[in-house]
């Protein structure tokens, strides 16, 4: 399970298309893909530029009107669903 501590590698190969109000992300190594909506989306992005967990939480929090806790949970949930999908890989800082 990941924490705030770690950081994310997304897949170079993952696919990533962004519609209206959602996104849609695809590992064509395994077939695997996994439908994002908006926040989830943001997330996404926020993780590419950042990498680190924790930032990518702060940036949220300044961007939209949430519990930390809620978020971190949130998040964490995130990350590790796509972990699971090999969408992205976890690592310690």
């Amino acid at each position: 399970m990941s924490t705030l501590n770690d950081k994310v590698n997304l897949s170079k190969d993952v696919l990533f298309h962004k519609a209206i109000d959602e996104a849609v992300l695809l590992n064509p190594a395994n077939g695997k893909y996994f439908s994002l909506d908006d926040i989830g989306t943001r997330m996404w992005e926020l993780m590419n530029i950042h990498g680190k967990l924790r930032e990518v939480h702060q940036a949220l929090l300044e961007e939209y009107q949430v519990e930390p806790q809620q978020l971190e949970k949130d998040l964490l949930s995130l990350t590790d669903q796509l972990a699971a999908n090999e969408l992205l890989q976890i690592s310690e800082s």
